[in-house]
C-alpha cells in the first residue's frame, strides 16, 4: 500500500503499541519497561521504605521503650506547605528550619528540577505521581477505556490547582515574620511528620471515600489527581515554564502519525507543535518512546542541539537527589534537631489528636 507523500514507511521492527500509544505485551519493544519506570519504582520502594521506618519509630517512642531504629528524615518530603513556610522564614530570617530541615531540602530540590528539566519531579521522581499512573496503566490493562473531559469542565478542573496553590501561597504570604517563626515552633509544627503519618494510619471513612474516589476516576482517566488537583504540581509548572529544556519536534521527519499525542498523559499536542513550552509538560519523555520516527522528537534545551535520553534524565534526577542530601547532611541542614526527649514527651501524650492547629492571628 502506497504512502502519502513526504511520509515514511514504518518499520516492521517498531515496537507494537494500541490506540492510546501504549507498547503492548508481547511486543518487541526494548522499552515494556523503561527506565523511567525503573526509577519510579525504585523511588517508590524507597519511600515505602521510608515510612515503614518511620512508623516503627514512631510506635516505639509513643510506648516510651527503647528506639531501635533512627527517624528516617525522608518523611518531611510530605510536607510541602510547612516547607514553603519555612523558606519564607528563610528568607526573612536567615534561618533554616531546626524541626524540619529535609521539608526545606526536598521542596528545594523539586523546584531546581522543576528548573531546569521542566516537571521532571512529578514525571519522575513523585511517589503521588507514580502511584497515579499505576492506576491508570492498570485500567488500561484491564481494559478500561481512557476518556478525556470536554473542554469545558477540563479547563475549569485544571484551574482547581492552580486555585489550591494560590491559596496557600496567599495565607503564607499573609503572615508575618512572627506569625511563621510562631507556627514553626508550635507543637502542632514539631509532630506534623507524625500528624501525617496519622494522616494514613488513622483515615477517616470520608478521607477513605475520596481516595476510594480518586482511584476510581484515575482507571477512567489519566492521571486524574495530577492534572487536576495537585497544588505541588501547580507550583513545580509554574517554575517549569522558567525551564530552558523542552520536547522539540522536527516537523520535516514528523509523519502526523499522533502516537506521541495519544501517549501524552496531559493530553498534549505533541504532533503539532514545534514545541512544547506548556507547564502541564512533566518531561516523562513517552512522547518519545512513542515515535515510531527516528529524531523526530528531541527533549533539550532551546538553541542546542545536545539532547537527553531517558537514561541521562534518570541518571541526572537520582545523582543531583543523591548529592544535595549529601550536601544538607554535611552542612547540617539535613537532621531534625528536636530533641529525642520533647518528642518523647508529645507522642505519650494521652490524646495525641488533641494537638491541634495553631491559628492564624486576623488582620
Amino acid at each position: 500500500m502506497d504512502h502519502p507523500a513526504g511520509l515514511k514507511n514504518v518499520q516492521q521492527d517498531r515496537p507494537i503499541r494500541d490506540e492510546e500509544g501504549l507498547i503492548k505485551n508481547g511486543s518487541s519493544g526494548k522499552n515494556f519497561f523503561p527506565i523511567r519506570r525503573q526509577v519510579q519504582l525504585a523511588l517508590f520502594i524507597a519511600t515505602i521504605a521510608t515510612g515503614l521506618q518511620f512508623y516503627i519509630y514512631v510506635a516505639q517512642a509513643m510506648r516510651g521503650g527503647e528506639i531501635t531504629v533512627p527517624r528516617p528524615e525522608g518523611v518531611e518530603g510530605f510536607l510541602p506547605i510547612g516547607a514553603l513556610m519555612a523558606w519564607k522564614n528563610f528568607i526573612l530570617s536567615g534561618e533554616w528550619d531546626p524541626f524540619h530541615p529535609a521539608a526545606m531540602v526536598i521542596l528545594g530540590f523539586a523546584v531546581v528540577l522543576s528548573l531546569a528539566f521542566r516537571k521532571a519531579f512529578c514525571g519522575w521522581f513523585c511517589p503521588i505521581g507514580t502511584l497515579s499512573e499505576w492506576a491508570w496503566r492498570a485500567g488500561a490493562a484491564l481494559g478500561v477505556k481512557h476518556h478525556r473531559l470536554p473542554g469545558w469542565i477540563d479547563w475549569p478542573l485544571r484551574s482547581v490547582k492552580y486555585a489550591l496553590l494560590g491559596f496557600f501561597v496567599y495565607i503564607i504570604l499573609q503572615m508575618t515574620a512572627k506569625d511563621i517563626e510562631s507556627f514553626l515552633q508550635s507543637p502542632y509544627y514539631k509532630v506534623a511528620d507524625v500528624k501525617m503519618l496519622y494522616f494514613f494510619t488513622h483515615i477517616s471513612r470520608i478521607t477513605a471515600g475520596v481516595l476510594i474516589l480518586l482511584v476510581i476516576l484515575s482507571l477512567f482517566f489519566r492521571n486524574f489527581w495530577c492534572r487536576h488537583l495537585c497544588p505541588y504540581g501547580a507550583l513545580l509548572g509554574i517554575v517549569a515554564t522558567a525551564s530552558p529544556f523542552r520536547v522539540q519536534r522536527n516537523a520535516e521527519t514528523c509523519t502526523g502519525c499522533g502516537g506521541c499525542h495519544r501517549a501524552c498523559a496531559f493530553h498534549l499536542p505533541v504532533h503539532v507543535k514545534k514545541e512544547i513550552r506548556t507547564p502541564e509538560c512533566s518531561g516523562c519523555m513517552d512522547c518519545m518512546a512513542a515515535c515510531p520516527e527516528k529524531n523526530t522528537l528531541a527533549f533539550r534545551a532551546k538553541g542546542f542541539k545536545t539532547r537527553l535520553n531517558p537514561f541521562q534524565m534518570g541518571f541526572l534526577i537520582l545523582a543531583s537527589f543523591i548529592a544535595i542530601v549529601y550536601l544538607a547532611k554535611i552542612s547540617g541542614h539535613w537532621k531534625s534537631r528536636l530533641p529525642e526527649h520533647e518528642f518523647r514527651s508529645w507522642m505519650t501524650i494521652s490524646d495525641f489528636q488533641k494537638i491541634g492547629h495553631p491559628s492564624i492571628p486576623e488582620r
